[in-house]
């Protein structure tokens, strides 16, 4: 999402810090690419996973991100290292449109994701069924594709963005003393409203609403796990076992509701910075600097490496598919055979999707 964080060089980078930056953020390219790409195939190679809704948000999310860091990010960066754009006015207007498109969906598909954990984990499973049809899924995912085109392509080409600023950005489209060229993106107050209220502040607000209801049922269902667990005290010389379906299900949804705070925290600190400086920063005259727009807008693209790591590290399935993949197959890291086991495994299921995020 391209604020005007591209005209830098008046503050300038010396040698050492555009090698220092490129480093960095070569390695944040890398990272989200390798990262999305091995969701993408995880997904796709273990049945188990593919069985599960929620993933259909979590694929697509990935392909968001990948694209962020195939079509976005290196081109910034280029241009950030080099100070200067060399690819033409049309292919900046072609390269802002797709930035703010592609983050836009990625922060939907996040909003999406929460609303589908909400619907498993606070509501009953007929209630999840009845909710999350084919369909219904199939609607919310092209509403995060369709959606952002029209704050991304639609007024960005037609420049809806810039009226009423047309001098000011040309003006800082060219520097006359190093003469250099700038893929400048600024945008007018009523543009800066509306685009910060769709791609963040609306998902927000959602995002906040379903934690904050997953994190009170997670909650209540602690308190029934201690409670289930004083009720299987030993009785008669035998261990009496209560409902441990429930037992499991409760534990397993406590779990996703920290894992999912998590991933929302991760959130906010990528993207609040920048969004909240969309806001102010066209009521202030346009007087942020540019290397605190290059910092907030870098924190955001990292957010697009962030999720795959998160999964990989938080979320037991998607931990073991990552594990068969980067080990060729081992046979250590396949799900173990559920035959005479008396306990719920790994695999077990709430409202058709427990173990997506545990």
């Amino acid at each position: 999402m391209s604020g005007h964080t591209e005209q830098i060089s008046s503050e300038g980078f010396s040698v050492a810090e555009k090698i220092v930056l490129l480093t960095f953020i070569s390695a944040v390219i890398l990272m989200a690419i390798l990262g999305n790409l091995l969701v993408m195939v995880a997904v796709c190679r273990d049945r188990q996973l593919r069985k599960i809704k929620t993933n259909y948000f979590i694929v697509s999310l990935a392909f968001a991100d990948l694209l962020v860091s195939v079509l976005v990010m290196p081109f910034g960066a280029i241009e950030l290292v080099q100070d200067n754009w060399i690819y033409g006015e049309m292919f900046c207007l072609v390269r802002t449109s797709l930035d703010v498109l592609l983050t836009t969906a990625s922060i939907l598909h996040l909003c999406c994701i929460s609303l589908d954990r909400y619907y498993a984990i606070c509501c009953q499973p007929l209630v999840y069924r009845n909710k999350m049809t084919p369909l219904r899924i199939a609607v919310m995912l092209g509403g995060c594709w369709v959606i952002p085109t029209f704050i991304s392509f639609l007024p960005i080409m037609q420049g809806w963005n810039s009226i009423g600023i047309i001098d000011l950005i040309q003006q800082r489209q060219f520097n006359k003393a190093s003469n250099s060229t700038y893929c400048i993106f600024m945008v007018n107050k009523p543009y800066a409203i509306t685009c910060s209220v769709v791609a963040f502040y609306i998902p927000f607000l959602l995002m906040v609403l379903a934690y904050y209801r997953i994190y009170v049922t997670a909650r209540d269902h602690a308190r029934q796990i201690r409670v289930l667990q004083r009720a299987g005290a030993p009785t008669d010389g035998r261990q009496h076992h209560p409902d441990q379906h429930s037992t499991h299900r409760m534990k397993t949804e406590t779990k996703a509701a920290k894992t999912l705070c998590i991933i929302m925290g991760c959130f906010c600190l990528c993207w609040a910075p920048f969004f909240i400086t969309n806001i102010v920063d066209p009521f202030i005259n346009y007087t942020v600097p540019g290397k605190l727009w290059t910092a907030f807008l870098w924190l955001g693209y990292i957010n697009s490496g962030l999720n795959p790591f998160l999964y990989a590290f938080l979320n037991k399935s998607f931990r073991r598919a990552f594990l068969i993949i980067l080990c060729c197959g081992d046979e250590r890291y396949r799900r173990p055979s559920i035959l005479g086991q008396t306990v719920p495994c790994s695999t077990t299921t709430i409202n058709g999707s427990t173990h997506v995020l545990r």
